[in-house]
């Protein structure tokens, strides 16, 4: 049975145009368009659609304001179209933090290098979103912020222990395996930008390993998410540069377009960006910078791979347990998309799944040995 569409955007040329490109595909169904976001939220109780695609810039009702309201009234999977610019990074970033799962550049030569791939990839992210089995929004819980430098406690003080903001899912955490640590990795995909923010908003300000981060994500938004994840964690967030010297208790941010990877200096390694090659699929990809920690930390990294379309991260993880690492996956019912997780695990790579709620705690014993 075809998944169920709704496309809304004010624009009637995008409107047709992405009701074009959803009914090329014999498993994609638009079943009605809206031309603002009050209509979007009637449509959506009326219709039930399986996968709303929303423009952000609308009349009568924005599309930020249009995903709260659905998720608050009748949750929908929502794809957003956004502008390659900063105030398009920002507002997709709210539209996630609102409930939405997934963005496209609204551009479509900005997707793909040419219109089939485009068209492809936008179908492919549809159902990706239309095939989850339950919908659940998963919205980030903010934490408080970093903790006050006139405060009398010292943040190397401050105990390890997890900040919980949820009730514990059934699935019990492991005990910690009693290894010693010098490295995190974090690579993710769809849903991403939410499951890294519930992750790291409950990491201590004194997390005692540097934290490399791989988020596909274009070049005008990854400044604007690493700003945004400092701003609401315990621990340091920036997008990482060249030459920086890796320090525990920060997390560094792939930035968008380019590859990261580790060279030796300094305590933990230093930050080595190149320019992405025109063949790759990923820019940043996840596989690039777990191959390059596999040369450095070894088998003192623990490497978590999180909701995703894809396989990326499957080989460099692989070559990450070659040398001793720790490989975990997110579990299948908190993902967005199971397709990153599900490509390690049914390699026999990953040692554990997690649920999103449980990953932080499970981090934090983990690495609690410092």
């Amino acid at each position: 049975m075809a998944i169920k569409v709704l496309v809304v955007d004010d624009s009637s040329f995008f409107r047709r145009r992405v009701s074009e490109i959803v009914t090329k595909d014999a498993d994609l169904e638009v079943i009605g368009t809206a031309s603002n976001g009050a209509e979007a939220v009637k449509l959506a109780q009326q219709l039930k659609p399986q996968v709303i695609t929303m423009d952000i810039e609308m009349p009568v009702m924005d599309g930020i304001s249009a995903v709260r309201e659905i998720m608050a009234k009748c949750p929908t999977p929502i794809l957003m179209f956004s502008s390659l610019t900063h105030d398009g990074a920002k507002a997709t970033l709210d539209a996630l933090e609102a409930g939405a799962l997934d963005f496209l550049p609204k551009r479509f030569e900005d997707i793909a290098t040419n219109k089939d791939e485009a068209i492809s990839l936008l179908q492919q992210r549809i159902k990706a979103l239309g095939r989850r089995r339950v919908f659940r929004p998963i919205l980030p819980r903010t934490k408080p912020t970093k903790p006050s430098t006139t405060s009398g406690a010292s943040p190397a003080r401050e105990t390890l222990q997890p900040q919980r903001t949820a009730p514990r899912s059934s699935a019990p955490v492991a005990r910690a395996s009693g290894k010693k640590y010098k490295l995190l990795l974090i690579g993710t995909s769809t849903g991403g930008p939410v499951a890294l923010q519930r992750i790291l908003t409950k990491l201590p300000a004194n997390y005692p390993h540097p934290i490399l981060l791989i988020q596909h994500m274009p070049a005008a938004f990854t400044p604007a998410f690493a700003a945004r994840l400092n701003g609401l964690c315990a621990i340091d967030v920036k997008e990482a540069q060249n030459g920086d010297q890796l320090r525990a208790g920060c997390a560094y941010l792939a930035p968008g377009g380019m590859q990261m990877m580790l060279e030796r200096g300094g305590t933990y390694g230093r930050i080595k960006i190149v320019a992405g090659s025109m063949d790759m699929n990923y820019k940043p990809c996840v596989d690039i910078t777990f191959a390059s920690a596999s040369k450095l930390s070894g088998g003192e990294t623990l490497a978590v791979v999180l909701t995703g379309m894809g396989a990326d991260g499957r080989e460099g993880a692989r070559m990450l347990k070659n040398v001793g690492a720790t490989i975990w996956a997110q579990d299948e019912a908190s993902c967005v998309v199971y397709g990153m997780p599900q490509a390690v695990t049914a390699a026999g790579i990953s040692s554990q799944s997690i649920a999103l709620d449980d990953m932080a705690e499970a981090i934090i014993r983990e690495s609690g040995r410092g």
